[in-house]
């Protein structure tokens, strides 16, 4: 990709990425930089990032970035929100941060209707800490703490806010297709824009080097995710 491509509130000095290659963290923001310049709101958008994979964005755009504790993301963003109601508070983390030590954050702030967009990547794994078993690490999945399959439940986070804030904007979409994760952003952000309520976005990403599969085998992985993740707006 040359360097021209990016999108334009991207941090030159910020490439090349810090992504393992293959990683969908890569793509999924590639197409936020993209709906933000489009929606030219790069002077009004504050973006948190979670710890893990996702605090490696934390210098990626040229805007106003705030590292959280992790898990905190979903309330640091509502504190900001609260203090500057006309910014656009993007909260970005990875499946940990938010369905496991911040689902608490996430949950309550679905069921307040928090004016707030929350961008979840779910590559079904613990990526930064070596890939052990997360809520979303599916059923027969082997990860570093489940060597021989996967055998208990899994979390679906859209079906989870959804459920519980029926008003709130919730949509899924998949980091290889740039076009309809471009699209849910836009949304999810004007439905901020417009003051509608919490608006969520997961996003499937692969994790080829926790996966431990060739790149040839991602769209086969990220096909079996979907089955258990379907993609659109919930």
């Amino acid at each position: 990709m040359a360097s021209n491509s990016y999108p334009q509130c991207w941090k030159p000095e910020s490439q090349p990425p810090k992504f393992c290659p293959g990683c969908g963290h890569l793509m999924a923001l590639r197409a936020l930089g993209n709906v933000i310049d489009e929606m030219k709101i790069q002077n009004q958008s504050i973006l948190g990032v979670d710890i893990g994979c996702s605090l490696l964005a934390w210098d990626f755009f040229d805007i106003d970035t705030i590292q959280t504790h992790h898990g905190r993301t979903t309330p640091v963003m509502l504190g900001l929100k609260m203090a500057q109601p006309k910014k656009i508070m993007i909260a970005y983390m990875g499946d940990g941060g938010a369905y496991a030590i911040g689902a608490q954050h996430l949950i309550n702030s679905a069921i307040r209707d928090d004016n707030i967009t929350v961008i979840v990547i779910n590559n079904a794994n613990y990526a930064m800490t070596g890939g052990q078993q997360a809520p979303t690490t599916m059923p027969g999945q082997i990860t570093e703490t489940t060597p021989y399959g996967k055998k208990t439940n899994f979390l679906k986070g859209p079906e989870i806010v959804k459920t519980i804030n029926p008003h709130a904007y919730v949509a899924r979409s998949l980091a290889t297709k740039l076009d309809l994760t471009e699209k849910f952003i836009k949304k999810a952000l004007t439905y901020q824009i417009r003051n509608k309520g919490f608006s969520f976005l997961e996003i499937l990403s692969p994790c080829p080097t926790n996966w431990k599969i060739p790149p040839t085998e991602i769209i086969k992985f990220l096909a079996k995710m979907q089955e258990h993740f379907p993609i659109g707006e919930l």
